[in-house]
């Protein structure tokens, strides 16, 4: 992150020679102790250090410092003062300064002690960034399991993670698209910067160009002071622009700005900010589509696809579904503390023949309420969704081991094999719930999502008896 050093000093040439010796790649120095509105710039700065002199602290002195440290970016707060005097000193000490600087020493020794301070804010920012890493950092090895397919795809990916140029994924809903951003992130050179995400579809279209670039303090209604934007916050790191096709087509030619002259401008400012930040932009849709239909600037398309990573969807590797199964199980197994270990095999060859429209998000989701509306210490058919039941691609475990023959079905109409295969699906899922609660209708009805009445209707149908499942076990 760009780290704000904000000089409110009286002494001009003082506050010029601070501002010359810390303009550095990773600071970004504004100077207000020539104003006379000094106080009032300072706490709408979003200063991450102040430093600023004694009398043009709010006062009481206490109260001006206790604001200082009260405001959203907990700034570290260094004081400089006229006076030796250590009863001054432990005064503003006792008041909650970070840091006390008495003017009369040397402009070295003074350049030092900021120096050093400075040093310590980058170090708390650090671990800040540290502290927000999930429990379980995202890996590329995360898309590694049995297929040729993701292999290979991953042997691509490990060839950009060293460069420093655009990367746009591209794959359907749910493949994984920020995750694996994260993971690009998490094994480049940027990894101690922070990872910001934004997604261009979720922030309504007056805010985006704020969210992205920051904005200043009155650059409109509601600015009471400035604002740092995703870019100036991933100084250092990396920016993850999600849904990127959905980016308003007015905003694009500062995107564009962005990636060419690496510098911003925030919403009613006057000067640029440049900023290091590495680009991971993602989108769902055919963006070449899009630029036909006068949707998406062509020059930004080219700027943000130097490097370009398409995920496969599920469905094209489905002998990786038994391995990321049980890793969610795994992974919910700790998260919600349920001791579930293992899926059967009827739910794992359920799992693996279907489609995941939703793909590798869908799996996980259809996992975790498994984890959670599981009885015991396996995942069985019956915990899955309802309608992964009554799905025709489960036929050979549906009929128990009758097979499609040309002798048992060619001479049926099709709707009579799919009545006869839900007739059977029905059966089976019934008598697996009934087992499940010992023959309780009710229970078991609440569990199938239906009303008691239906169930007993279905039963009938069925020939299933209550009476036969009460000592299942």
């Amino acid at each position: 992150m760009l780290i704000r050093l904000v000089l409110a000093i009286k002494d001009k040439s003082l506050e010029r020679y601070l501002e010359d010796k810390f303009s550095l790649p990773d600071v970004r120095v504004e100077c207000y102790g020539q104003l006379r509105t000094a106080w009032q710039k300072v706490v709408r700065s979003c200063g991450d250090v102040i430093v600023i002199s004694e009398p043009l602290v709010l006062h009481p002195i206490e109260n001006g410092i206790d604001f200082l440290n009260n405001l959203p970016e907990n700034p570290t707060t260094v004081i400089l003062n006229d006076s030796d005097s250590s009863e001054k000193l432990a005064r503003l000490t006792a008041a909650g300064a970070d840091v006390v600087l008495y003017t009369g020493i040397s402009k070295k020794g003074l350049l030092e002690a900021l120096e050093t301070t400075l040093e310590y804010r980058r170090q708390f920012i650090q671990k800040g960034w540290i502290g927000r890493k999930t429990l379980i950092a995202p890996k590329i090895s995360d898309f590694l399991l049995d297929s040729e397919i993701m292999r290979i795809f991953i042997e691509e990916v490990q060839q950009v993670i060293a460069s420093d140029a655009p990367i746009l994924l591209l794959g359907e809903t749910g493949v994984g698209k920020e995750h694996l951003a994260k993971a690009i992130h998490a094994e480049s050179q940027r990894s101690a910067g922070p990872f910001i995400a934004v997604n261009a579809a979720a922030v309504p279209e007056q805010l985006l160009e704020s969210e992205l670039f920051g904005h200043e303090q009155g650059a409109f209604t509601g600015a009471t002071r400035y604002r740092r934007g995703a870019f100036e916050l991933a100084h250092g790191g990396t920016i993850f622009l999600d849904e990127i096709g959905e980016m308003p087509l007015h905003l694009q030619p500062k995107l564009l700005r962005v990636l060419q002259d690496y510098e911003i401008k925030p919403v009613g400012g006057e000067n640029n900010i440049w900023t290091d930040t590495r680009v991971i932009a993602a989108t769902n849709r055919n963006l070449e589509r899009e630029i036909a239909r006068k949707n998406f600037r062509k020059d930004l398309y080219y700027r943000l696809s130097v490097l370009v990573l398409t995920i496969p969807p599920l469905r094209n590797h489905k002998e990786d579904i038994p391995g990321l199964a049980r890793r969610f199980v795994n992974y919910y197994r700790y998260k919600i503390g349920r001791e579930i270990n293992r899926l059967s095999e009827q739910a794992l060859n359920v799992l693996c023949n279907y489609d995941w429209p939703g793909n590798t998000r869908e799996l996980m989701n259809v996992i975790e309420r498994a984890m959670i509306l599981c009885k015991t210490d396996e995942i069985n058919l019956v915990d899955l969704p309802h309608s992964f039941h009554q799905n025709t691609y489960q036929m050979e475990q549906i009929l128990r081991g009758e097979k499609f023959t040309p002798t048992t079905w060619m001479n049926k109409t099709l709707p009579e094999v799919q009545q006869y295969v839900m007739d059977k699906a029905e059966e089976l899922y019934l008598a697996m719930v009934l087992k499940k609660t010992h023959g309780r209708v009710g229970q078991a009805a609440q569990i199938a999502g239906i009303h008691p009445r239906g169930l007993y209707n279905k039963m009938k149908r069925l020939g299933l008896r209550k009476e036969n499942f009460k000592n299942s076990i």
